[in-house]
């Protein structure tokens, strides 16, 4: 921290002064060389929504990112001691039990998903909805290929993202054992819902 305060903080304000200075000039150049382009609004000190869909994608020939990571993943990257990949033996346990509970999806536990929501510096814990208001998930970062979103977003490539709800709840639930806290959430399946409406609707039409 000394090192990053005291050697590259300087350096670095001293670059981005100027180039802050001049972001008005070059948004009013590219509103005038794309005027039919639709751009954002200065949204500084307001609530801001974003929406998307969850989807992977391909920064590359042969690379595919898939939009969701589970469990399984991050225990393959488990390394006893390390600061960013020791993992606690409770959970490592749990793991091997297969003990995900109501939260698994077809024998896995989801962790994290990815969309193509717009996002910045800032949203980082922002509530992720699905179209029914449900909280699904909270957003936490982006993608290395779409950190350059702040200039220019590419629907392509430009990906953030989100810790699945499922996971956080699995934490507290069953890793945690805080279930007087899941006893006051209401935790809705909206999928489940919609198939059982489905299937009632097939009924009744069937009699």
């Amino acid at each position: 921290m000394d090192a990053y305060s005291q050697k590259l903080t300087p350096e670095y304000n001293a670059i981005k002064a100027p180039l802050d200075s001049l972001q008005r000039y070059y948004m009013a150049a590219l509103m005038e060389v794309l005027p039919d382009k639709k751009f954002y609004p200065d949204a500084n000190g307001t609530m801001r929504v974003t929406y998307g869909q969850v989807e992977g994608y391909e920064p590359k020939d042969g690379v595919l990112y898939l939009p969701k990571t589970y469990l399984d993943g991050l225990v393959a990257k488990y390394v006893p001691g390390d600061y960013e990949f020791d993992l606690p033996e409770r959970l490592l346990a749990l793991h091997d039990q297969k003990d995900y509970g109501r939260y698994g999806e077809n024998g896995r536990l989801p962790i994290n998903f990815l969309g193509s929501n717009h996002t910045t510096g800032g949203n980082s814990g922002s509530a992720v909805i699905d179209a029914y208001g449900n909280l699904v998930g909270l957003n936490f970062d982006r993608v290395w290929e779409g950190t350059m979103s702040d200039m220019n977003y590419d629907r392509s490539i430009c990906r953030n993202i989100m810790v699945d709800m499922r996971y956080v709840l699995w934490v507290i639930d069953k890793y945690a054992g805080a279930k007087r806290i899941i006893d006051e959430i209401q935790v809705v399946h909206p999928k489940e819902g919609a198939e059982k409406k489905k299937w009632k609707k097939v009924r009744k039409k069937k009699w």
